[in-house]
């Protein structure tokens, strides 16, 4: 297959590349100028895959790079920071104004569900964006050596009904709780920065939780951890994280759980980490 991979920061798409080499597509990677780590040149090198830099805004750049190398399935890959719209420095191009002008509200899933559709109708389709990294995917249960304390658990069971609120009204994924309150919510300035936000707050002792959306679409805004999350709870003093099966991608594989024995909380103990079982599309109670 052709396959094009729209790349934003961090591991996530050279995950992606790795994998898709591995099973046999010709990749063509179009990497955001303002977020893509510039190592990814030489990733792309390894691989022998084209790659082509693009400043964000530029959607019909994207679009003709993609069909010019006859790719009809692209994945998107990595975080692109939504500041980044609001905060100036960004020309979009026509075909990129032209989406921005049909919405309504620019939230994560009507801007990028806006140019999934414009690639669409350009011949070129969104897949999955987890489909060449299933086995990343978070398995239900416990996913670190020690298990959630029966404190930590409450905590869990308190802040799904909140994570999920914000989720499904579009506003974030992550949440951070202690003592069953709600410490701090997430927005549009990210994961690491909410925890280290409720460590400033509420000290040593939060809990996190980041959750899927309820209708979540996989083709983009992936709930993602890695070890970079883990530093953020190691700096924070969150001692415990829940995330939710089959929907997160666990970044770094064993290496999160590798971590679990050189990274301790404040209470000089492993951290916690565990995942929610969903049913239908949202969890059964069970945590």
């Amino acid at each position: 297959m052709k396959l094009g991979l729209i790349a934003g920061n961090g591991r996530f798409p050279f995950l992606v590349l790795d994998a898709a080499r591995a099973q046999g597509h010709d990749v063509t990677i179009v990497a955001a100028k303002e977020e893509t780590f510039p190592e990814l040149n030489e990733a792309a090198r390894r691989h022998g895959t084209a790659i082509h830099w693009i400043s964000l805004g530029q959607l019909g750049a994207c679009i003709s790079v993609l069909k010019d190398a006859g790719v009809t399935h692209a994945v998107m890959a990595g975080q692109v920071k939504h500041t980044k719209i609001f905060a100036g420095g960004i020309i979009p191009d026509l075909t990129f104004l032209s989406v921005l002008r049909q919405l309504t509200s620019k939230n994560t899933d009507g801007l990028i569900g806006a140019v999934a559709n414009v690639m669409r109708d350009r011949g070129i389709e969104l897949m999955d964006s987890t489909s060449l990294l299933q086995p990343l995917l978070a398995r239900p249960g416990v996913l670190t050596h020690r298990r959630p304390t029966e404190d930590e658990q409450k905590d869990f069971a308190f802040g799904y009904r909140m994570a999920d609120a914000i989720a499904a009204l579009d506003i974030g994924q992550t949440i951070a709780v202690k003592h069953q309150a709600v410490v701090a919510v997430e927005a549009m300035e990210g994961t690491d920065e909410v925890i280290a936000r409720a460590g400033h707050l509420a000290g040593p002792g939060v809990r996190v939780i980041k959750v899927a959306k309820p209708k979540q679409d996989m083709r983009f805004d992936v709930p993602v951890v890695g070890v970079a999350t883990i530093e953020a709870m190691r700096v924070a003093g969150a001692n415990a994280l829940s995330v939710d099966a089959g929907k997160t991608l666990m970044i770094d594989g064993d290496a999160i759980v590798r971590s679990q024995k050189q990274v301790h909380s404040f209470e000089h103990r492993p951290w916690a980490a565990h995942a929610r079982s969903l049913c239908n599309g949202r969890a059964n109670g069970q945590t």
